[in-house]
């Protein structure tokens, strides 16, 4: 509450500061006409006119689809971790001392973590659509209808770089939703949201498209988002947003916020980006995503002026490898991608969506400016390799006998925490683990003297060690690692 004062305080002068200026105004206004130097302006009232917009009313799409939007949450109980201020860890953790000198954290509790999400219904036997990061990390998956049944669901799939999921509950003869066409959207649209923020069912929520193809920076580099100001609140993440005709466009997925509240910029995932990835899961299918083998880059002033550009516009080829499918075509370093397959490309976050949804083969006219001439190449799009899909191909492993979840590192994660193997520590529940201190995002590199290197070896170890002795344990926080002591229970 003491951080919002500020802003309160600033409204009220600000509205102090206008009625002076008014009274000045005024009083200069009343002195000049007694003194017969300026004339008052006679004001013209007009009679209303037709109405320019007419002002939506929403009542029949939550009447028609409002109990197919559903509540998604998870039935474990979580070690929650603390905030700031305090040592992370238990004193009678091997942490407590390590981490002594550290701030910036509290204990971790036991208590219910409210992993919360919502989704709907698209098929009466029971699929359901969500946002891939509202399950991710779920263990027991319960979903809530709007007459408060709860089921137990299952994970179909998951596209992380998509981030959507579709889910399966045991039931029959649901109300669902009707999907419409994200490219039929134009800025300014009336847009509706149906929702769980916070828990509360069936919250609904308006606002306008904002921006279309909207790219996000370091994320997420897959999806052009739709961005509205439709207000959105955790748990509003996995929810439908509604065109006009009561038809589903979006994914709720995220907000732009300081402070985990809704500030006006709120992005959805196109219902046509999601349910490319929706029909691959149906179809017990891998999601292959459009590949050129390039390295591209943002076009500033300074290089458009080096490239003789006559605008900083486009994405530029900072890379070719070779033998893929910009090679064959003939695109070279230091080309500037300004169309694909007819659709400009104004900055290098466009480019991505776009190639990532061309199914692989598919022959694309990509417009280029080469040393500021333009020219045309064809090219056959090739399939992204497996190891640029190392985000959809990620494991888990649930291992109870230690009361985590575990997952792979990738590259990328190994360089930050500066290891060569281990597992990454997703979740944590009340057991042998907790009662050590393990919390969420340290990893595990050994356990009883022997290396970590994927959650499936993990578990396999674990079930093979004895229950009630002291096991060691190598785990790694940061930049430091540190040996601990745990005892494991019987299977």
């Amino acid at each position: 509450m003491t951080a919002n004062k500020p802003k309160f305080r600033t409204l009220s002068l600000g509205i102090a500061s206008a009625l002076v200026v008014l009274a000045v105004g005024a009083v200069g206004i009343s002195f000049a006409a007694n003194e017969g130097d300026l004339p008052i302006p006679k004001p013209v009232l007009n009679p209303p006119g037709p109405k320019m917009v007419q002002m939506p009313d929403f009542s029949p799409i939550v009447e028609k689809y409002g109990n197919a939007i559903v509540k998604i949450d998870d039935s474990d109980t979580k070690i929650v971790g603390g905030g700031q201020g305090q040592n992370p860890f238990p004193k009678n953790s091997p942490f407590y001392q390590f981490f002594q000198n550290f701030p910036n954290a509290q204990p971790p509790q036991k208590e219910k973590e409210e992993a919360l999400g919502s989704g709907f219904i698209i098929s009466s036997n029971g699929y359901i659509v969500t946002a891939g990061h509202v399950v991710r990390g779920m263990h027991h998956i319960i979903v809530t209808l709007t007459n408060h049944r709860a089921y137990p669901a299952k994970v179909v799939g998951l596209s992380v770089r998509y981030d959507t999921a579709l889910l399966k509950i045991d039931a029959h003869n649901l109300p669902t939703v009707q999907l419409g066409n994200a490219k039929d959207l134009k800025v300014g649209q009336w847009l509706l949201a149906i929702g769980m923020p916070f828990g509360f069912y069936n919250t609904v929520t308006q606002g306008v498209v904002s921006a279309l193809d909207r790219s996000l920076p370091h994320d997420d580099e897959y999806i052009p988002f739709i961005q509205s100001d439709v207000p959105i609140n955790p748990g509003n993440s996995g929810g439908p947003i509604f065109n006009m005709s009561g038809q589903v466009v979006g994914i709720n997925d995220q907000i732009y916020t300081n402070d985990g509240g809704y500030m006006g910029l709120s992005f959805s995932i196109p219902i046509n980006t999601a349910m490319r990835a929706v029909d691959a899961f149906l179809a017990h299918k891998k999601l292959r995503f459009g590949w050129l083998g390039v390295d591209v880059q943002e076009v500033t002033p300074a290089m458009a002026e080096a490239l003789h550009l006559k605008e900083p516009v486009g994405a530029l080829v900072a890379n070719v490898e070779p033998g893929e499918a910009a090679a064959k075509s003939g695109l070279k370093t230091g080309d500037v991608i300004v169309t694909y397959n007819h659709q400009p490309v104004y900055s290098v976050g466009q480019l991505p969506p776009m190639v990532g949804d061309t199914p692989p083969g598919t022959v694309v006219p990509v417009g280029i400016l080469r040393d500021g001439k333009p020219e045309t190449l064809h090219v056959t799009v090739g399939v992204m390799p497996e190891k640029m899909r190392h985000a959809e191909m990620r494991k888990t492993a649930d291992i109870r006998r230690l009361g985590l979840r575990v997952s792979s590192l990738d590259s990328a994660e190994k360089k930050a925490l500066g290891i060569h193997h281990g597992v990454f520590i997703e979740s944590v529940y009340p057991g042998p683990a907790a009662e050590i201190g393990l919390r969420e995002g340290m990893a595990i590199q050994e356990i009883a003297q022997q290396r970590v290197d994927s959650p499936e070896q993990l578990e396999r170890i674990v079930k093979g060690l004895p229950a009630n002795q002291p096991i060691s344990m190598l785990v790694r926080q940061g930049k430091n690692s540190l040996f601990v002591v745990i005892h494991l229970p019987k299977h």
